[in-house]
This record gives C-alpha cells, structure tokens and sequence, in this order.
C-alpha cells in the first residue's frame, strides 16, 4: 500500500497559505535567467491539475508560513515543462531579506550526484572501471585494516580485509570508510579529531583518511562515508586538474550552471540563503551563526568537497536535474550516454543488502544504492509514491530532490534548516510526493 499523507490544508488554512504565497513570492517576470528554466509553463502544460498544483503551492507556503522553515523555492517539471517554480518566505530573517527565484543555497551533499556525473565522465573515456580497486585510483588508500572491535579507551583490534574495496563499493557507500558525521567508535572518532572535513585540500584529506582503518568488510554492509569526497580526489588525479575546475569547465559552463560553485562571490553574498533552526524558548525560528571550524563559504580557498562543498541556485540544480530526465543531455549538450544515466540510478548493492542495511539491521526495505544516489527498486516496500527506479537525495541543510524517470519528471525543494524544528512540523517532503502523485494527469 502506497503511502497517503493529508496535507491538512482545511479553507481558513488554504486562505493563509495563499495570502502568505501572494506576499513572498517573487514574480517570475522579475526574474533574469536566460536558460531553462525560466518560467512556469503551467500545470496542464506539464500534465498535472490546476487544483492539484494549486495545493501543492499553498502547501508548501503553509510550511513557510508556519515557521517550519524560514523559506523555500520549490520547483516541479515534467516531460521538460516547469509545472510550478516559486518563492516564499526569508532568506534571512536577522536582516528579513526574502526568499527569491534566484536565492543561493549550500546544497551539501547534494553535490554529490554532481561528483557522480564528473567521475562518470572519465568513466566514459575508460580511465578507471568499477571492478577496480579504489587503491589503483588513490594509492594513498592500499592497505587499509579493518576495525573488528574496540576497547573502552578507543584502542582497536584491525585485520586485514580479504580484499581491497572496489570503485563501485566507493560509489554506493559500501566500501567500508568512516565519516564522522555520527558514530561513537574510534573510525568516526579520528575523522572529527583530524578535522578530515575541515582539510585544508584534497591531498590534505586523502592523507588523513589514508590513516584510518575501514569500518568492515568491502560490500558487506551500507554507511555514509567519505567516499564521495574520495572521488572527487580521483576526479582530480585522472583529469589533472582541480577538482573544481573541472567542474567548472566540464559541467557547470556547459549547462550554464552560473551560480554554482565551492564559494559566494562577494557580488553575491546579499543572495545566500542562511541556515535556520527552531528556538523553543523564543518559540521562533533564528538565524545560526556561521561555523568557525572552518573556512567561510565567502573563502574561494575552501575546501572542493565533492560530498558537500557546493553552493547552487534553484535554476542551476534544476538545469542538472532536467539533465538527468533527458539521460545525459540538455540544450543539445550531452555530457554523458544514456547507458550512464541506467547506471548511475540502478542498485548496485550486493543481493539482500538495502540502503542503510548492515549484517544486524535490514536498512530500508525497497530501496538502493546507485552512483551517488539512493534508488527506490520496490515503491510499496518503500511506502512511497514514487515510480519503481525513482532516485533521490538531499542536503544537510534540507534541501532534497527526486527524479521519477517513468514520468520524466522532478521535484526539487531548496530550504535552508539544521537543528531543532518547529513542534509538529510538517512532513513537508511527504506532502509534496502526495500531492505531486495525486495530481498527475495521465
């Protein structure tokens, strides 16, 4: 049974939803972008309801006007035709800058997906294949142990692995390397006590995880690793370049992605969207402070992470997601074959293991593991009411996408939220799949 989610929008709640979207929303005719997409086609053309998109838009702006997040841009397509592409809310609220078309937003890890097609791309001019050793690629990485237990004081037992972990383990997190993100053992321990996500470069972080031992076996189990910023090392070393000059040169330019990058240009800081979190004593949502761990998103030199490390605009993301819809083209530019694409969203996870899976825990039921994305294989496993082979994923600061290629269609949300939220938030990922589903016109 597919999931059914109410979006709870009753007459008085639909009115303040739709006053709240009349007020933040910025106008598409005020809106300077020359390429796709550029304005709304409109639900019919795109194959939904007028009434469906209707809600779907005040859905979204009740969220915002409920203090869920402090503001979002939202954009639907299908079949090429943008079905809904607005604005509301802040982007700010210490300054109550608002949220606008052409805001920007760190996407954290969805940078990844963007990693996954670089390295794809010299997939395609055969320098590296998936059965080879990541080591072959970063030899930094040969030798590694793996951490089979530990003591009270963080002292490890390792062994040997019974062979190295292979490039399509490093691209469906299952090859066996830490994060840090989470974790009380002594791998992701070492990743936060060496500072490997405040590295200074790529060579600085591959030496640092070079002295880390694996978490398991290669292939036997899921875990959100480092491996992403792994192959964007790699991207490096077999193009002989920086990681983000090749991005630039290869991807962004080529697709007219202009506002994304590993930084905000000084021109452009009053458009960066800031992070928010619910404060309960001041029964608000504020503004959180920049880290000081590390280098600011305003620093050109920071760190290129390909896990986590970009900085994008709706248009932009949506011009790569589209990409992926049309299966490696856009705007008569091809950047990968077809067969690239099947790849990238097919699982790729040994039989039996699903996303999140490990020996102990069955992960969650009906889904994968492709390049860089996370795959639904089973829908009703899943409790989801996307298409079979639907691939998404999202942002440490909430920003999320799907991409449905039965219905060559997306969805792409851009919202700037850590930490608490509001009591009894919406699940506004849910609602929006529902009503998107709910509302197609076949």
């Amino acid at each position: 049974m597919r999931r059914i989610r109410s979006a709870a929008l009753t007459p008085k709640t639909l009115t303040c939803a739709l006053a709240g979207l009349a007020l933040f929303t910025s106008s598409l005719a005020s809106y300077a972008a020359d390429t796709w997409p550029v304005k709304e086609a409109g639900a019919k053309a795109a194959g939904f309801s007028e009434e469906g998109i209707a809600s779907l838009d005040a859905a979204m702006a009740k969220v915002v006007a409920d203090q869920d997040v402090a503001g979002m841009v939202w954009l639907l397509a299908r079949n090429g035709e943008v079905a809904t592409f607005e604005s509301a809310g802040l982007a700010r609220v210490d300054d109550q800058a608002p949220m606008t078309m052409d805001s920007l937003f760190r996407i954290y890890s969805m940078t990844k997906p963007v990693t996954g097609v670089a390295l794809m791309m010299l997939h395609e001019q055969g320098l590296w294949k998936f059965d080879d050793p990541v080591s072959l690629h970063a030899p930094e990485l040969a030798g590694l142990k793996i951490m089979t237990s530990f003591d009270d004081n963080g002292n490890m037992e390792l062994v040997s692995p019974s062979r190295e972990p292979t490039m399509r383990e490093l691209l469906n997190h299952s090859a066996g390397y830490g994060y840090g993100l989470s974790g009380n053992d002594p791998v992701n321990a070492k990743f936060r006590d060496t500072g490997v996500l405040a590295s200074t470069d790529l060579d600085d972080l591959i030496a640092k995880v070079a002295d880390i031992p694996l978490l398991f076996e290669p292939g036997e189990r899921w875990s959100y690793s480092i491996s992403v910023d792994i192959q964007g090392y790699i991207v490096q070393r077999l193009s002989g370049q920086r990681f983000g000059d090749f991005l630039e040169q290869e991807i962004f330019k080529p697709l007219a992605m202009n506002d994304t990058r590993f930084f905000v240009k000084a021109e452009d800081v009053g458009r960066f969207a800031e992070v928010h979190n619910w404060d309960s004593e001041r029964n608000r949502l504020v503004q959180r402070p920049h880290r000081t761990d590390r280098p600011s998103y305003l620093d050109s030199a920071r760190l290129e992470s390909g896990g986590g490390g970009l900085v994008s605009s709706t248009h932009d993301y949506a011009r790569f997601l589209q990409l992926l819809v049309n299966e490696g083209e856009l705007d008569g530019t091809r950047l990968l074959t077809p067969e690239s694409i099947r790849i990238m969203r097919t699982n790729s996870l040994r039989d039996g293991l699903n996303l999140r899976g490990s020996l102990t825990s069955q992960g969650q039921a009906g889904q994968g593991f492709g390049v860089d994305f996370a795959v639904i294989i089973d829908p009703e496993k899943a409790n989801s009411p996307n298409s079979p082979g639907t691939y998404y994923w999202g942002g440490a600061a909430g920003t999320w996408f799907w991409v449905d290629p039965v219905e060559d269609m997306f969805w792409l949300g851009m919202i700037q939220a850590q930490g608490e939220t509001r009591p009894g938030a919406a699940d506004m990922r849910g609602i929006a799949a529902d009503i998107i589903y709910e509302s197609l016109v076949n």
